[in-house]
C-alpha cells in the first residue's frame, strides 16, 4: 500500500486549537499560516511565550482563517477578527531558546485574550522578514527555518502509530485518544506503526520533506483538547515503551523540514513516496 496523506492540520496561533484542511500551501516555514501568531506575557522585554503547558484553557480557543483575517472564538467570548495586514509595534519575544522580532497585534486582541485567560497577555505575529533557524545539529546546512513552532516547520505522524498506542491504552482500560492530542501537521496512512521514525524523506508531488528529529512529547498531550481537562495519559503509557534516552523523553512523531517544493500544495489523499533512512 502506497503511503498517503490522510490529514493536514494548521495551527494559526501557537497552542490554540488547530484547523483541519483538505489542502494547504507549503512554505519554507511549513504550512501557510501555521504558528504565525503567538501569545506572550504582557510584561517583559523580551516578552516570553505562553502555551497550554501553563494555560490549558488555550485548548478552548478556536481559530479560523478567513479571506483577510484570523478569527478567534472561545466559550463566553464574542468572535474576534484580527486583520492579516495589521501593522502594530515591533517587539522582541522569546520562544524557547530563541529571541525573535515580532509584530504586536494591538490592544483589542490583547484585551480579548487577557479576559479569557485571566492574565495580561499580548498577541503577536511572526515578522515575515525574520529567519528563525532550525537547529543545525539536525537540519544541517539546509537553511531550514520556522515560525513560532517549537523548533521545526512540520510534525509528521503515522496513523498506525496512534492505532498502536490506542490499542495499548485500551488494554489498560483507558479510552482511545484522538490525533489532536499530538498536534501534527501531516498524518500519513499506509505505514506500519512508528515507521515514520525510520524515514529519511517524504515526497508529495513537488514537495520533499526531510524528517530530521523525533518529537519529544510534553504534558500538552495529556490535555483533552475539547475540555482542557488534564490526565495522566498518554505519557504514562508512552513512557513504558517509547522512552528515548538520546533525546531525554518519550517520542511520538517526527519533526520535518522543507527541502523542495515550497509554494506547492499538499492535499489529503495524495501519495507520499518515502525514502528510508536505513
Amino acid at each position: 500500500m502506497t503511503p498517503t496523506i490522510s490529514g493536514l492540520y494548521v495551527y494559526p496561533v501557537k497552542s490554540c486549537k488547530g484547523l483541519y484542511a483538505r489542502a494547504a500551501q507549503l512554505t519554507p516555514r511549513g504550512l501557510l499560516r501555521d504558528r504565525e501568531w503567538m501569545i506572550v506575557e504582557a510584561d517583559g522585554d523580551p516578552a516570553r511565550f505562553i502555551t497550554q503547558r501553563e494555560y490549558p484553557r488555550l485548548a478552548l480557543v478556536e481559530t479560523g482563517l478567513c479571506a483577510s483575517a484570523l478569527t478567534l472564538s472561545a466559550p463566553g467570548m464574542e468572535i474576534l477578527a484580527v486583520d492579516y495586514d495589521l501593522e502594530g509595534a515591533g517587539r522582541d519575544v522569546v520562544v524557547w531558546r530563541d529571541t525573535v522580532h515580532a509584530i504586536d497585534q494591538g490592544d483589542v486582541a490583547a484585551g480579548w485574550l487577557s479576559a479569557f485567560l485571566g492574565k495580561d497577555v499580548r498577541l503577536v505575529r511572526f515578522d515575515p522578514d525574520v529567519r528563525r533557524m532550525c537547529n543545525l545539529q539536525y537540519a544541517g546546512d539546509t537553511g531550514a527555518h520556522t515560525g513560532f513552532a517549537d523548533g521545526y516547520p512540520l510534525l509528521v505522524i503515522g496513523s498506525a502509530s496512534l492505532d498502536d498506542l490506542n490499542a495499548r491504552l485500551q488494554a489498560r482500560g483507558v479510552g482511545a485518544l484522538p490525533m489532536n492530542r499530538f498536534r501534527p501537521n501531516l498524518v500519513i496512512c499506509g505505514l506500519d506503526a512508528y515507521d515514520e521514525d525510520h524515514l529519511a524523506t517524504l515526497a508529495c508531488g513537488d514537495a520533499t520533506l526531510q524528517l530530521v528529529k523525533p518529537c519529544v512529547r510534553c504534558q500538552i498531550t495529556t490535555t483533552d483538547q475539547a475540555s482542557a481537562l488534564i490526565g495522566p495519559e498518554p505519557l504514562r503509557t508512552l513512557a513504558g515503551y517509547r522512552h528515548n534516552p538520546r533525546f531525554g523523553g518519550v517520542t511520538f512523531g517526527m519533526n520535518a523540514i522543507v527541502t523542495a517544493g515550497a509554494g506547492s500544495a499538499l492535499s489529503v489523499g495524495s501519495a507520499a513516496h518515502v525514502e528510508w533512512a536505513f
